[in-house]
């Protein structure tokens, strides 16, 4: 294992250019830039004692090139025996680093775009298909209420968990011309964030609430008492809806899964962190992986 506690300042200075970049133009939380700076101190840390040679090496961003991060890639794979996911990760956030390089005019081109991530053994959930969201859509559509169908909606559009969709409040939903924005208060660990709205999703709630009685507390009440809706009731619901569709094999939570995955086909990593509420890019991992995996399937 390669020790990064102690790298050049000139190595830390520019993880630091690259952190107040993201900083101030990308809204991250503070454990995904966390993630972001260990990675670029590692990688920094292996480059200026990898040829262990005599004379100091001081890292520049200009002296990397693309086999120097195909040797770091093997490294971490042969050397240190790090997990796919890890190194995978690490690759990830070199290339978004290097990219930030190029875009500085710090390097004239980009040295991490040919390195391909390493494989990985699939243990990706179950990928919902376009006919299965098409068909439980549908099944709401013509044999629920307009509250079950939005419901639907939402959590194929935003990725929300169920605990999630069950907590929102109609201020919770804000809703422009041409844009608007769905506000988690409950996440995970209790952490809120803002998940973007696309047209689909916007359409469907404001036919929703249209209907919605004005002093509702929650953005989807019970039907039988108007109060919250019970994550149980939700999962049920769901379920009687996947019966009608004649789904198999699929849980409320594949309506986020499935979401990842779209998503996964043209968000940066970081970003599909942020939306979804994830502590960790490791976790979001799995859904850019998948969707790798499928396109290479595709020109085999």
């Amino acid at each position: 294992m390669i020790k990064t506690t102690a790298i050049s300042e000139q190595g830390e200075q520019t993880i630091q250019d690259f952190i107040n970049t993201l900083t101030i133009h990308e809204d991250l939380n503070p454990k995904t830039i966390k993630e972001y700076a260990s990675d670029l101190k590692h990688f920094i840390g292996w480059f200026e004692t990898a040829d262990l040679q005599e004379e100091e090496v001081l890292f520049r961003i200009e002296d990397v090139a693309t086999p120097t991060l195909t040797r770091y890639r093997e490294a971490a794979q042969k050397v240190m025996e790090l997990k796919p996911t890890t190194i995978n990760r690490r690759l990830i956030t070199l290339k978004r680093f290097f990219e930030w390089a190029a875009s500085e005019s710090r390097i004239l081109r980009d040295p991490s775009k040919p390195v391909k991530l390493v494989p990985e053994e699939k243990v990706s959930p179950r990928q919902m298909t376009d006919k299965e969201e098409a068909a439980l859509i549908a099944s709401a559509e013509h044999g629920g209420s307009i509250r079950d169908h939005t419901i639907l909606i939402v959590m194929f559009h935003t990725g929300l968990r169920t605990m999630e969709v069950c907590d929102l409040a109609p201020g919770d939903i804000q809703i422009g011309k041409r844009s608007g924005q769905l506000r988690v208060r409950s996440g995970k660990r209790n952490k809120q964030r803002e998940v973007p709205l696309n047209a689909t999703c916007r359409a469907a709630l404001e036919k929703y609430l249209a209907s919605l009685p004005p002093d509702s507390p929650y953005l989807f009440p019970s039907e039988k008492t108007g109060d919250r809706l019970t994550e149980r009731a939700l999962r049920h619901l769901i379920q009687k809806y996947m019966k009608a569709a004649r789904l198999e094999g699929l849980s409320a939570h594949d309506l986020r899964h499935r979401f990842g995955y779209v998503m996964a086909e043209n968000t940066p990593l970081h970003r599909l962190a942020q939306i979804m509420g994830h502590d960790s890019l490791d976790t979001t991992m799995i859904y850019v992986k998948a969707t790798r995996a499928d396109l290479q399937a595709e020109v085999l």
